[in-house]
């Protein structure tokens, strides 16, 4: 099986700067795309970045100029620097990959999410 873990949620005034980080554990093979989402309460779930195997990356409009992505292969880590933070940046930030397992099927993957609030 395959596991996501993030780390680097928290509390953060506006203008400030959060680092999150999801690794990925178990039996993986490779890992194709990774990316982050985040879900505010009463809203759906919107995509904030995305980062191929191959460092291409695509970022939502409202994060551009903001924030970066990027990803460690060797750790099988994906990062999000987040700064400049609005507080409609406030959310839960949910990692997600698509995996092929050491078996060679293939799947897609969440994490559980972390707590993002940027209030003063």
């Amino acid at each position: 099986q395959v596991q996501l873990v993030e780390s680097g949620g928290g509390l953060v005034q506006p203008g400030g700067s959060l680092r999150l980080s999801c690794a990925a554990s178990g039996s993986i093979f490779s890992i194709n795309t990774m990316g982050w989402y985040r879900q505010a309460p009463g809203k759906e779930r919107e995509l904030v970045a995305a980062i191929t195997s191959s460092g291409s990356a695509n970022y939502a409009d409202s994060v551009k100029g903001r924030f970066a992505i990027s990803r460690d292969n060797a750790k099988n880590t994906v990062y999000l620097q987040m700064n400049s933070l609005k507080p409609e940046d406030t959310a839960v930030y949910y990692c997600n990959a698509d995996i092929y397992r050491r078996d060679f099927r293939r799947y897609n993957y969440w994490g559980q999410g972390t707590q993002v609030t940027v209030s003063s």
